[in-house]
């Protein structure tokens, strides 16, 4: 989907450069060519991040099979946790990853969120966030969240910063987020996203996921990660989750 609207914006600033050239408008011809530009050089980056050509994300059907095939029913049994075993967990730790999801844009929760990872910061806890390229539904999706609720820059990282400190991280905090976190990327080479650069977090000692359900993500493809030993699923609306949370360590 990111690509996809970066393609759409890209085509935008195109047909704006082909207007200017009929009507012998040099600016619209100029700004239409930037944006046409920009987009298509952002979609690349993209499809890079996500081991895709540009022509099989936009025509591919990314996801259509496996939905229409069912693939994306739960394949196993997950562990259900309560708000206190997590805030319990997260206070007892001296590293946290929040990897921030569309899930959690959608309820909004981004400014509650920071007021956990401030808490803990407060008790000595090392906090960061780790941003995947191609999270959320819009390009730099997270990092724009992350920037309105005040998290400072310093301690959002990307996908490739992260990613090798994450067996020495003691809780990964999945908020709202499936696809970019699916270890099927790679070991499943019969799987929609195999190949794509995703974030390790089940390497981590303990992941908790936020999740209204068992529910696929974009891709329509069943998450591993919710049935791993060391995964705990924390289901529910982002925002109420967190917000109780936060009550939660704010308590300890």
């Amino acid at each position: 989907m990111p690509v996809v609207v970066s393609m759409l914006n890209s085509y935008s600033g195109w047909a704006a450069a082909a207007a200017g050239f009929m009507l012998s408008n040099d600016l619209l011809i100029i700004t239409g060519a930037l944006v046409g530009a920009s987009g298509a050089i952002l979609s690349t980056i993209m499809c890079v991040a996500m081991n895709r050509s540009i022509v099989g994300v936009v025509f591919g059907g990314f996801g259509a099979e496996v939905k229409a095939a069912g693939a994306a029913v739960p394949a196993g049994t997950a562990r259900e946790t309560s708000v206190a075993e997590v805030a319990d967990l997260l206070t007892a730790s001296k590293n946290v990853v929040v990897v921030p999801g569309y899930g959690m844009a959608v309820a909004q929760a981004q400014h509650v969120v920071r007021e956990i990872t401030d808490a803990l910061s407060q008790r000595g806890v090392r906090v960061r966030y780790a941003i995947h390229p191609v999270a959320g539904r819009l390009p730099g999706h997270m990092n724009v969240l992350l920037a309105e609720a005040g998290v400072s820059y310093d301690i959002v990282k990307e996908m490739d910063e992260v990613n090798d400190d994450l067996p020495a991280t003691d809780v990964v905090l999945v908020i709202g987020a499936n696809d970019i976190v699916n270890p099927s990327a790679q070991d499943d080479p019969g799987s929609p996203i195999y190949g794509m650069p995703v974030l390790e977090v089940w390497k981590a000692g303990r992941v908790v996921m936020l999740k209204r359900s068992l529910a696929a993500g974009y891709a329509g493809i069943d998450n591993p990660l919710c049935y791993r030993e060391n995964t705990l699923m924390l289901f529910g609306d982002a925002k109420q989750s967190v917000s109780r949370l936060l009550a939660a360590v704010r308590e300890r």
